[in-house]
């Protein structure tokens, strides 16, 4: 190879290299650019991700429930179920950010007085919450305050009486949210009881038959919970 070839082929590789890196640093850059965006872009889904599942585990404390009784025929002053604690949880699905429909269950072990005797009772309540949490602007984020209304049924039982009855619930409360999974709830709620025709028996010492004829009695409950969000 002579020497004006040698030249020629240095310009032409000379060109080649100059026309090549700024292309090949710019393909590089763009590369780099759309893997970013798109790194980016999932995260942002993921984070945008609508939670659906709520699972709250709940302790809290019910007030008393008289119901108006009759003994074998006579007129009594009552029938007297005791305050006490209770413990639930409620596990449901989000329609949306702000509504949410949920199956609860809620037991309090507590006892019933009549004319001087006392029987333990066991209360199990399955009623389905439907809930709808505000989003307020001047309220922070992470508070929010809720209403809820409830319907199902109530199951009262002592030994070898029993009964189960229409129940339902209208109450309302706060959920606090320390992240997006998991936050805290306390809650209210006013849950009336329908004793409508007359029920037999609960408790009687000796064993006689109390009928309860009330058609409308109700407890308060307050519960507090941690909120796990799936």
């Amino acid at each position: 190879m002579n020497r004006t070839e040698s030249r020629s082929h240095a310009v032409h590789f000379s060109v080649l290299n100059r026309l090549w890196c700024p292309h090949g640093c710019l393909a590089a850059l763009m590369l780099v650019l759309c893997a970013k965006d798109l790194a980016s872009q999932g995260a942002t889904a993921s984070e945008a991700k609508p939670l659906r599942i709520d699972v709250t585990p709940l302790i809290g404390y019910r007030t008393s429930m008289t119901f108006s009784a009759g003994q074998n025929g006579v007129a009594t002053s009552g029938l007297r179920l005791d305050a006490s604690p209770s413990y639930g949880v409620a596990a449901g699905v989000r329609l949306d950010e702000e509504d949410l429909v949920e199956f609860r269950w809620a037991r309090q072990d507590t006892h019933v007085h009549l004319s001087g005797s006392s029987e333990r009772v066991i209360l199990n309540q399955f009623h389905g919450d439907f809930t709808h949490e505000y989003i307020l602007e001047n309220w922070p984020a992470w508070a929010r305050p809720f209403v809820i209304g409830s319907v199902g049924a109530t199951h009262l039982g002592a030994g070898p009486s029993s009964f189960t009855r229409f129940s339902f619930g209208l109450g309302g409360g706060i959920k606090v949210y320390f992240n997006r999974h998991i936050g805290l709830r306390a809650q209210a709620e006013w849950l009336p009881l329908v004793i409508n025709p007359a029920v037999s028996a609960l408790v009687c010492g000796g064993g006689c038959v109390v009928h309860l004829n009330a058609t409308l009695v109700s407890q308060g409950e307050i519960v507090v919970g941690p909120i796990f969000r799936f």
